[in-house]
């Protein structure tokens, strides 16, 4: 006998799985633009060079 499957469920299913699919899409396509992660990196540099120069040396 053939299993019974609520169409209701099933359209949920495959509702949500199409909104998934769409998410990932929209993730890829309007994702981090090239200038901000430029911007991240750079402050990234300037955070580590400011780290870098309050080092102190130690006493020989």
């Amino acid at each position: 006998m053939a299993e019974l499957v609520n169409l209701r469920q099933f359209r949920k299913r495959k509702q949500r799985e199409e909104k998934q699919k769409q998410s990932e899409n929209n993730r890829k396509k309007h994702g981090i633009s090239t200038k901000f992660k430029r911007e991240a990196a750079a402050r990234e540099a300037l955070k580590e060079s400011r780290l870098d120069g309050a080092k102190r040396s130690p006493k020989e």
